[in-house]
């Protein structure tokens, strides 16, 4: 191994030493207690150490870095106290996600380190989102986020190269190439010669390291580093290096031949890096053989500081409390003048509105900027906010939601359009299981809006017609808003963005250019949670959202002699389940309306909610009525038969008549 010191000092040289040593100590440690049966499971990083310690020694300790479960050296590297990472290993209280989530799998603001989570592609984009608030502020940082050979065949990994060479952000993408992807190796997960060959095919700077050299990685990154901030841009850094244990370790090494563990040994980056030092006369076995004690001392007592910790005693109320972030609603009351506009003039106006409020937000999407966006509502934003706020994209929602993450870790809130609902599902990964997730795992919130056009009657066919509400109202952490209304469609997206939980909002296409409403002109916020009662009657509840309402109000037109209570739920999480069951005990009977398809949707989990809380005030059956169990037909015949509005009339009037 070829060590070249450049202009390195002894100090320098020993400082790494130092910064190398210690997390292979602490793994030498944690192997013990592996097979003491005291720790459930750890990925090990011996022989891959050098990568992160020459990463997080070139960065500065306010600049992001994304590790993954193998990069130990970077939270030994920003100092974290060592009995807060072995309380986070044994699920103790002092750890990092109060024994919800194991190993490295979280975050610390304080430390500027952003974890994992397990379908790994996702944290590439959150990098991006980073990097483009610190690009917003002008600030000169770079973000340095960590994967493996293995999961760069994600479609998240060239999606996120894709938004970072496009927006030319400042983000290091280093790829750990150690060989295999638990069991399957290289030669099994791509084609080209090396991973950094992919960086070309963006536009994006690429260099191939070695990976096992901490001189080689702290001085070829330290310059690079430097010139990134001064000018942004992307690079792909492709590391050569090899794990030495297996992918964690109750899987072993059996499937790799005995002499590619052979060559890798001789390659070891601690060793091999100890022996040039002592061969320079920079490190002595005296200073070696104190550090070592010096260290496991440091190792041992924190340690056993961890295992003193008592058990985590499990708290209902705090589990639920975590889910969400606290946010206490403010409102703000439209003062002044009102005038009659469309759904999607609310939305726009509400939109823009909070985009002058709120300086650090951004909105992404697809065709928002000088297009306006499919339906025009971003129509002249990019003329009053900028191109830096106002942001077209790629095609590929799942990077784009991803970044919208980071940008909230990074402190900015972002608005992000999915130019229809159905495209939803080439994100869903980062949705449901980053940003619903992540301030229950760590505390950290997602301040992600999500604009979902949704809605059939417009014959746009299977793949622009959705409304997939039911998608998200069963994933903990996400809220979900459903408007039927230009008045409610503009309060509620203002607090939606307000709000610092990610928040999924429905806005129904067929209503855009066809609700017409007196809407304040001034900004104003509704609250989440609070159902409309739209008009009142005796004889049966009927409760409903988006497009459904009007059916419903249309309906009840037709049919005068049906005195109903009729319930415009506006959010379906959180809903106002105490408006639901107080107008159920009043007229004994309730009908739900939904434009989903009926099996698995929020209907039929409110019929369980009032047959639960109010079956002794039930004069019948309670009813669900939703669209066909089928996907979404084109032709206007096919569509209207699919659609549940004429169905919805029948079982109205069999329930009333019950």
């Amino acid at each position: 191994m070829d060590f070249d010191r450049k202009q390195l000092t002894n100090g320098q040289l020993l400082d790494l030493y130092r910064k190398l040593l210690k997390p292979r100590l602490i793994e030498e440690k944690m192997l013990i207690l592996i097979r003491q049966g005291k720790v459930s499971k750890w990925f090990s990083g011996i022989g891959q150490e050098a990568i992160s310690v020459g990463v997080t020694a070139v960065l500065q300790p306010d600049e992001y870095i994304l590790p993954m479960h193998r990069n130990l050296g970077v939270f030994t590297g920003r100092d974290i106290p060592l009995y807060r990472l072995f309380s986070q290993w044994q699920g103790k209280a002092n750890g990092f996600t109060k024994g919800r989530d194991r190993s490295f799998h979280f975050g610390t603001q304080e430390f500027k380190i952003i974890g994992m989570i397990s379908h790994l592609g996702p944290q590439l984009g959150v990098a991006d989102g980073i990097a483009l608030a610190h690009k917003l502020r002008n600030e000169g940082k770079v973000t340095a986020v960590f994967t493996g050979e293995g999961a760069t065949s994600e479609g998240d990994f060239h999606e996120a190269l894709n938004i970072a060479a496009v927006w030319e952000l400042p983000v290091l993408f280093i790829v750990e190439n150690n060989g295999y992807g638990l069991s399957t190796p290289t030669n099994e997960q791509y084609r080209c010669e090396n991973i950094a060959d992919k960086g070309i095919g963006y536009g994006m700077e690429a260099h191939i390291i070695d990976g096992n050299n901490i001189l080689e990685v702290y001085t070829k990154l330290d310059e690079l580093v430097a010139s990134m901030r001064e000018n942004p841009r992307p690079v792909l850094l492709e590391f050569k290096t090899f794990r030495m244990r297996g992918h964690e370790e109750a899987s072993g090494t059996k499937y790799v031949p005995q002499e590619l563990m052979d060559a890798w040994a001789v390659k070891d980056p601690v060793e091999n890096y100890r022996n040039y030092l002592k061969a320079n006369f920079v490190l002595t076995d005296d200073y070696d053989d104190k550090l070592r004690a010096e260290l496991k001392k440091e190792i041992d007592e924190h340690y056993q500081q961890a295992s003193a910790e008592p058990a985590i005693v499990a708290s209902l109320g705090e589990e639920l409390n975590d889910v969400y972030k606290p946010y206490a609603f403010e409102e703000v009351k439209p003062d002044g003048a009102t005038e009659n506009i469309r759904m999607i003039d609310a939305i726009a106006q509400g939109l823009k509105q909070s985009m002058q409020r709120h300086e650090n937000l951004v909105i992404m999407g697809q065709d928002i900027a000088e297009y306006g966006g499919a339906f025009k509502i971003t129509d002249g934003f990019v003329a009053e906010f900028g191109k830096g706020r106002v942001r077209n994209t790629p095609i590929c929602e799942s990077a784009v939601v991803s970044a919208g993450m980071g940008l909230s870790i990074n402190a900015y809130k972002s608005v992000i359009e999915m130019q229809f609902a159905d495209f939803v599902s080439t994100g869903f990964n980062p949705i449901v299981n980053y940003l619903a997730k992540v301030h229950y795992r760590w505390q950290e919130n997602a301040d992600v809006v999500v604009r979902m056009p949704c809605g059939a009657g417009v014959q746009a066919g299977p793949f622009h017609s959705q409304t997939n509400e039911a998608w998200f109202t069963k994933t903990p952490g996400l809220k979900v808003v459903y408007p039927a209304f230009p008045y409610d469609a503009k309060g509620l997206l203002a607090t939606a963005i307000n709000d610092p939980n990610p928040v999924m909002f429905f806005e129904h296409k067929a209503l855009y250019r066809s609700a017409y409403q007196d809407v304040p002109t001034d900004y104003y916020t509704l609250p989440f949670g609070k159902a409309s009662l739209l008009k009142e009657g005796n004889d049966v509840t009927i409760i409903s959202f988006g497009a459904g309402v009007h059916w419903a109000l249309e309906t009840l037109d037709k049919n005068p002699d049906i005195k109903a209570d009729l319930l415009d739920l506006h959010t379906l999480q959180p809903l106002d389940t105490e408006a639901i069951f107080e107008s159920v005990k009043k007229t004994g009977k309730a009908i739900i309306l939904q434009e989903d398809t009926l099996f698995g949707g929020v209907a039929s989990d409110i019929a369980a909610m009032i047959m639960e809380q109010c079956f002794e005030y039930l004069d019948g059956p309670v009813k669900r009525v939703g669209s066909l169990e089928s996907a979404i037909p084109f032709t206007k015949a096919l569509e209207d038969q699919y659609l549940p509005k004429q169905r919805f009339e029948t079982a109205l009037r069999e329930l009333t008549a019950y």
